[in-house]
């Protein structure tokens, strides 16, 4: 059983001697632990640091890419490896190395294909009450969403078997955190979650500049995220919103017509009209999206397929 955790970095010069040194060197059921690092176009010393404190792997990306970017090609550099489990955790130490253990075990134990751990937000003193209140929101709104329960989405200390890892296809370019956890959920891929512990801030996180800007960039992703995946459902609220509006406006002209005052409301006639126009064709929308959503799913399927076997001849390749 081999274990890769792997960690993407931007300018973690300072930080990453201090999360390496957290990491355990051993763990009951794996036979290998290695370490991969993910430089995201640093402009420090990351690669140096982590060749110097003898990181088993790394993997230095030319220009800053982003942590969902980052992420994906960590994920296809451990499968590529021959890793059985990913570890995912962050370069600034917010994770402790020792949980490490608890995330493994679902996998080792056949509970889980994907375990994230789930920090205890309510009890982190440096998160304020309305980021606190954000979390807690934004966890149950995805976990809707997904249909699956998950208490932190935005976890990134997460474990991954290898056949979730050749599963998972990640399109956004801002995080991976709610994307990975709606495909879990439309994939049927068995998912849970386990309590972690953190560590105090070692710096200020560099993912968003606030509050405001992370919604302003996760909300829009998130509803994109979910209508890849349920294009019907989607559209269709939509479209009987719309048909819903219009509907009404148009029972509100006939009242007025039928009381002989509709003179001087045509302009709702014509508003009505179109709302009600525009809500037909978002459900018809729906439907040629839903016929998209089927080739994708069949894309995704040939997709795992073939990088199952890439992997596993790349493996016995590394093997031989």
């Amino acid at each position: 059983m081999k274990l890769i955790i792997q960690i993407p970095c931007y300018n973690e010069e300072k930080t990453l001697p201090i999360t390496l040194r957290d990491l355990p060197k051993r763990i009951d059921g794996v036979d290998e632990i290695e370490i991969l690092v993910i430089d995201d176009g640093s402009t420090d010393k990351t690669s140096l640091v982590a060749r110097e404190l003898g990181v088993h792997h790394i993997v230095r990306l030319t220009q800053n890419q982003g942590l969902a970017r980052a992420f994906k090609v960590g994920l296809d550099a451990c499968l590529r490896l021959g890793a059985d489990v990913i570890i995912n955790t962050d370069g600034d130490n917010q994770y402790r190395g020792a949980d490490i253990a608890k995330l493994v075990r679902p996998i080792l134990e056949g509970e889980a294909d994907i375990v994230v751990g789930a920090r205890p937000i309510k009890d982190i003193s440096h998160f304020s009450p309305l980021k606190k209140a954000l979390q807690k929101a934004g966890s149950y709104m995805v976990s809707r969403l997904a249909g699956i329960e998950m208490p932190d989405v935005t976890s990134g200390f997460r474990a991954f078997s290898r056949d979730a890892a050749l599963r998972l296809n990640v399109i956004s370019s801002f995080t991976y955190t709610i994307e990975t956890i709606i495909q879990a959920g439309k994939k049927n891929i068995p998912i849970t979650w386990v309590p972690i512990r953190t560590n105090a801030p070692l710096r200020p996180s560099r993912l968003f500049r606030g509050i405001p800007d992370y919604l302003r960039r996760a909300v829009p992703s998130m509803l994109r995220i979910y209508g890849i995946y349920e294009p019907l459902k989607t559209f269709l609220i939509l479209g009987l919103l719309l048909f819903i509006a219009g509907s009404a406006i148009g029972v509100r002209f006939l009242y007025f017509y039928f009381t002989g005052r509709g003179g001087g409301h045509i302009q709702s006639l014509i508003l009505a009209a179109v709302l009600v126009l525009m809500g037909f064709q978002t459900g018809v929308m729906g439907l040629v999206a839903d016929l998209i959503g089927a080739n994708r799913r069949l894309i995704e399927d040939l997709l795992y397929y073939l990088r199952r076997g890439d992997t596993a001849r790349r493996r016995i390749g590394g093997e031989g």
